[in-house]
């Protein structure tokens, strides 16, 4: 099993609904699943036109309260969905990758374009619950949180599923 973090940036989570508790959470899902010697994907977001996620700036980097170690994968995307213009869907499959655990920042766009995308290459999806989220944006953050935690679990696929699941239900077998 995979996990595959999103856009946990500098310049977005002090902004997010329930930073300390999804930060929580994702860090305990990372420990955990090093525990258990199952690699930890970090997707980092350079931004080609919201300058404070460029490539190189503050912002861009790592959020300093992540567990993020060097040892860790890292995949650096331009667009929404982290399979979009990288390596991770070839990565995923030389790892014989069948199911992703997803977490993340800006649920709206990133959370949910990878879910999407993954479910696309053929990947069953976890989605963790309480380990992504977004910052107000036309509607409240926990609105859209609550929402797409209602929307995706529901999406059709012939071959692979979409699951909710809270940070705490996750086993990662050895």
């Amino acid at each position: 099993m995979r996990r595959s973090s999103h856009c946990e940036q500098q310049a977005l989570v002090p902004a997010a609904h329930n930073e300390k508790q999804v930060v929580a959470a994702i860090n305990n899902i990372v420990q955990r699943a090093r525990a258990a010697n199952k690699p930890v994907i970090y997707i980092q977001h350079c931004h080609q036109q919201y300058e404070p996620m460029m490539k190189g700036e503050d912002g861009w980097q790592i959020y300093r309260e992540m567990d993020y170690q060097t040892s860790d994968e890292l995949v650096e995307k331009t667009a929404s969905d982290a399979f979009y213009g990288t390596n991770l869907a070839e990565r995923l499959q030389l790892l014989c990758v069948l199911q992703l655990v997803i977490t993340g920042m800006q649920t709206e766009y990133c959370v949910d374009a990878t879910c999407r995308a993954a479910m696309s290459h053929d990947l069953n999806v976890l989605l963790v619950a309480d380990g992504h989220t977004t910052g107000d944006a036309g509607m409240s953050a926990k609105d859209i949180v609550r929402h797409h935690n209602e929307i995706l679990p529901n999406l059709a696929h012939p071959s692979v599923t979409l699951r909710l699941v809270d940070s705490n239900q996750l086993v990662f077998e050895k």
